[in-house]
């Protein structure tokens, strides 16, 4: 009677860890060199940061982590829930995305595959670095043009420097118009156009596929430009 009680609840064990509801999103990958830990599907929910699915990993590099997704969003990929220094960030979307990467330096230089939007992203992101490596260039050299008392040279390099930030604005609006049927679109408007203006956040919005404006980020993008227009009414 022991045995089939026994048998029962192992019974009843295993069916219910199988019985994981999966989500329209599968993350799966590996992590090579990962003997003992826990991985975290995160995501942002209002203004906190909350867990989605999770996975400990004991001497098993291969993880499957899953959510429902309606809109593309961005999502945390993090170790022991360490937000700070060891993450990945990535675009959650329908269907199977892959992700490997290599405990000793994750989040650094992840492999990512199987994401539409990721791939977008990373395209902006790439010539973002290269506008950012001419930021600390001319930071550089704007310190060493004071301490050597040129003041001919620190006009001409802040004259400079606005061509730079006008440059990086110019090319961050079209790259997210050339790409306005992707939920990448209104995501750069929101993180990077910071220095843009209200006519061209608009362009953006305006450019923006019906799909589109419906998302997460869409509805962001015009919930955040309604604000800004309220508030120079007043």
């Amino acid at each position: 009677m022991k045995k089939i009680i026994a048998t029962v609840a192992l019974l009843i064990l295993v069916i219910a860890c199988n019985s994981k509801e999966e989500g329209n999103m599968i993350v799966q990958g590996t992590i090579k060199g990962l003997k003992k830990g826990t991985l975290y599907l995160q995501k942002m929910k209002d203004t906190a940061l909350v867990s989605v699915d999770s996975i400990a990993l004991l001497g098993n590099e291969k993880f499957t982590l899953t959510d429902n997704v309606d809109s593309p969003v961005l999502y945390y990929l993090t170790f022991d829930g360490n937000t700070t220094n060891k993450r990945i960030l990535f675009f959650g979307e329908k269907g199977t995305i892959t992700i490997n990467d290599k405990v000793d330096k994750f989040g650094f230089n992840p492999e990512i595959s199987g994401s539409k939007n990721q791939e977008i992203l990373d395209q902006y992101t790439k010539i973002r670095k290269r506008f950012q490596n001419e930021r600390l260039e001319f930071i550089k050299k704007d310190f060493d043009a004071k301490k050597a008392n040129n003041e001919a040279l620190v006009i001409q390099l802040e004259k400079d420097y606005k061509q730079l930030t006008k440059r990086k604005v110019l090319f961050t609006t079209n790259f997210a118009i050339t790409h306005a049927n992707t939920v990448v679109s209104p995501y750069i408007a929101l993180t990077e156009m910071y220095d843009a203006s209200i006519k061209m956040l608009d362009t953006v919005n305006n450019s923006l596929s019906d799909k589109v404006k419906k998302s997460d980020y869409g509805k962001r993008l015009q919930e955040y430009l309604d604000n800004i227009k309220t508030k120079e009414q007043k």
